[in-house]
């Protein structure tokens, strides 16, 4: 009587081998993008007292686990999709280790990424049993340190497919983006109307694609191009962006005239450095 010597294989195939981990840690990105933003959606409403100050609960259904009114909502839906954001973090640090395929710097940074996550976590809970501005800061720029940790894993992973036209593209849609910032900030937007919870989120979510624009630009344009001067100023553009957006945040939060000027002038020395490296990528040497 014979029998069947192969090996056979599992019908449904791991997760992490059929989906990749390229797209893994990308839609991670986005998970944590869209985090950041109902976060900036559950403050600007109110909304983060809601839930009667309960965390992790919130106010209604069973154990107060649902919310009750529009408010509760908002800061339900946050948790909730923190809650998701966490487990693709952690997901993505796992496979980091695992996979040996997997450049060493990328687990590095993603394992940062899932050590600040129980500290964004402890913040987000202060923030409903607290609410101090301190805390609501503190909050707001460990998310953004973990949005630039996973940016810049997640350029690193894709860089053998990004070519000098995601440079241009990258500089083009920052020099896009930088107007819009300073447009829809109290700065400008409160001449015309208030400052409302959906202006906010806009301006929040063209600060992220500013940011990550320009981190794309500094890496990618490193990578592609032979020019001291390209990389010097795209490295400046990246430190002008990070200044502009927290400019723009303490000039929201303290009304200050002077901040409000430092701010728009910051602005401007970036929108120049993004039209000089577009200028300097058409003629730099490539790899």
């Amino acid at each position: 009587m014979s029998t069947d010597s192969h090996t056979s294989r599992p019908v449904l195939r791991p997760l992490i081998e059929r989906f990749g981990f390229p797209h893994l840690i990308a839609t991670t990105l986005v998970v944590v993008a869209a985090t950041i933003l109902l976060g900036i959606a559950a403050k600007a409403t109110g909304s983060g007292l809601a839930c009667e100050a309960n965390w992790p609960q919130c106010d209604a259904g069973p154990f107060n686990l649902f919310p009750a009114n529009l408010p509760s909502f908002y800061e339900w839906f946050h948790r909730f999709v923190a809650m998701f954001a966490g487990f693709a973090i952690i997901g993505s640090a796992i496979a980091s280790v695992r996979l040996p395929n997997v450049d060493r710097r990328v687990a590095a940074l993603v394992v940062a990424g899932m050590l600040l996550t129980p500290v964004q976590v402890a913040l987000g809970r202060e923030t409903v049993t607290q609410y101090t501005m301190d805390i609501l800061s503190l909050h707001f720029w460990t998310a953004v340190l973990i949005f630039v940790l996973f940016t810049v894993a997640t350029v690193l992973v894709w860089a053998p497919q990004l070519t000098a036209t995601h440079v241009t593209t990258a500089l083009s849609f920052g020099a896009i983006m930088l107007p819009f910032h300073v447009a829809l900030s109290p700065l400008v937007i409160g001449d015309i109307t208030t400052y409302s919870p959906s202006m906010q989120m806009a301006q929040y979510g063209v600060t992220l694609g500013l940011l990550g624009s320009a981190i794309v630009a500094a890496m990618v344009g490193r990578r592609r191009f032979d020019s001291t001067r390209l990389t010097a100023l795209l490295s400046a553009a990246t430190a002008l962006a990070v200044a502009v957006i927290f400019l723009g945040r303490r000039a929201v939060m303290t009304f200050n005239p002077a901040l409000d000027s430092l701010y728009v002038a910051v602005a401007a020395l970036l929108f120049v450095a993004f039209v000089a490296s577009i200028a300097l990528v058409r003629n730099a040497p490539s790899r």
